[in-house]
């Protein structure tokens, strides 16, 4: 029993030890890497660059979404993938870290904080984060040659300086600027890698198109809040807003308004209620739209392209209301002085009749002349009403009016067909064809102005 019992004692003691030698080697493989680091690389502060010569970091963004052009702020959102890689020349690798057949391992996060890291940030962002669920959507990965290649999800919101003197027919460009936060360009030098920033395929934005390819710039430039020279990588968004829902939505229906205040020059003085509520209407349905619009853009200083639209259609609809105002004052006068001057067709058939031929009777303005090749006379007229006669001086001298001419003629008879005009219906009349045709004129002007300078 004594035998037994130790050597069952022995075979725990075997199993425990072999437990134990399992964990401890877990332990090592997930605590420790498997590649050498030179001694006190941990405190290691400096880039892995020579004299002279910086550490090269290649950078390449791919563009998942971008969202929320927000011309309020002016400010754009954009979800992309990041992706760093240097050379880290200080490591020392065994081969038996990598599986066979690879040249590559993933490393855990810990690991990732023992080796030096480049600091690039966005310098125009107003926020940049690693994206987050469970844990930071961030890997690093090494390879055989010592490059170590680190990539993170990441969401950002740029600030754009816009522009909207072309509005709605704007083009924003906006540029993302990626700059080393401590390392001078003598340290770290920043490199576009191929291809740089890719766009994601089925990206698509609601009121812009996106203009590709996107342009790419690297440089070195002179600092003055941080003293120095540093390597800056550019890349340039080119948002072109799309014309197709203002046309819908501003300018179709606003010339639309301003044609239906057109058929107010249709409208007889007689439906003075009808014609005052339609002009009226009209530039009130302006000035609702255009308020509405103004809520989509910011209150910038300066004037933009779709103010002067808005100008130029209330400009017409107000000149219609106004031509309405001057032919009801011009119908007012005509209405007075023919209520208070007399008939003049009467004087002109008795002067036939007594075969004065070359005696013309006159009417203009509310006022009665008369020609005549015979001596000077004041004979009386119908209506109790003296006619001035002059003699001709000479071959078909021009008479001498006795009464002055009013300054304004509101109506007058044509001598070709001998029918009277008025002119407020004359008014009207050329009102259906000028007012068009400046609209027109308006038009063509506006458009291929405001396409040439977007282009």
């Amino acid at each position: 029993m004594p035998a037994a019992l130790g050597r069952r004692f022995v075979e725990i003691a075997m199993i425990f030890i072999c437990l134990w030698n399992d964990v401890v080697a877990k332990k090592n493989i997930t605590i420790r890497p498997r590649f050498l680091l030179p001694e006190n690389y941990v405190k290691e502060v400096r880039p892995p660059s020579r004299k002279n010569t910086p550490v090269v970091v290649e950078f390449s963004i791919f563009v998942v979404d971008i969202n929320s052009i927000n011309v309020e702020d002016m400010d754009f959102r954009v979800d992309m993938f990041v992706h760093q890689k240097w050379l880290e020349s200080r490591l020392k690798l065994h081969d038996d870290i990598f599986e066979e057949g690879d040249d590559y391992v993933t490393l855990p996060p810990e690991f990732f904080d023992n080796l030096w890291q480049p600091d690039p940030y966005f310098l125009n962002s107003k926020v940049a984060e690693i994206a987050t669920l469970t844990h930071k959507f961030s890997s690093v990965t090494l390879y055989r040659n010592k490059t170590v290649r680190y990539a993170a999800r990441m969401h950002a919101i740029i600030a754009c300086q816009m522009e909207f003197q072309l509005y709605p027919m704007d083009i924003q460009i906006c540029p993302i600027y990626i700059e080393s936060f401590s390392y001078s360009n003598q340290k770290v030098r920043l490199k576009w890698s191929d291809p740089g920033v890719t766009l994601n395929p089925e990206l698509k934005l609601l009121q812009y198109n996106l203009g590709q390819p996107l342009e790419l710039e690297e440089s070195d430039g002179y600092m003055p809040e941080k003293v120095g020279n540093f390597s800056r990588l550019t890349v340039y968004f080119r948002f072109e807003r799309q014309i197709g829902h203002h046309l819908i939505q501003t300018f179709a229906p606003s010339s639309l308004v301003v044609m239906l205040s057109w058929f107010s020059f249709w409208l007889g003085l007689d439906a003075i209620p009808g014609r005052v509520t339609l002009l009226v209407t009209c530039m009130l349905t302006l000035v609702t739209m255009f308020t509405g619009l103004r809520a989509d853009i910011p209150p910038v200083a300066y004037i933009k392209a779709l103010d002067l639209w808005m100008a130029g259609c209330m400009m017409f609809v107000f000149s219609a209301l106004g031509e309405f105002v001057v032919v009801k004052v011009l119908d007012v006068q005509y209405q007075y002085q023919a209520n208070r001057m007399p008939k003049v067709i009467p004087m002109r058939i008795s002067a036939m009749e007594k075969g004065q031929c070359q005696t013309v009777a006159n009417w203009e303005a509310g006022q009665v002349r008369s020609r005549k090749a015979t001596p000077t006379a004041t004979t009386p007229g119908q209506g109790g009403i003296l006619v001035q006669q002059t003699s001709l001086q000479g071959n078909g001298g021009p008479p001498k009016p006795t009464r002055r001419q009013s300054l304004l003629s509101v109506a007058w008879t044509d001598t070709d067909t001998g029918v009277e005009k008025i002119m407020w219906r004359e008014i009207d009349k050329m009102s259906r064809i000028v007012f068009p045709a400046l609209f027109l004129v308006f038009v063509i002007l506006y458009w291929p102005i405001l396409l040439l300078k977007s282009s």
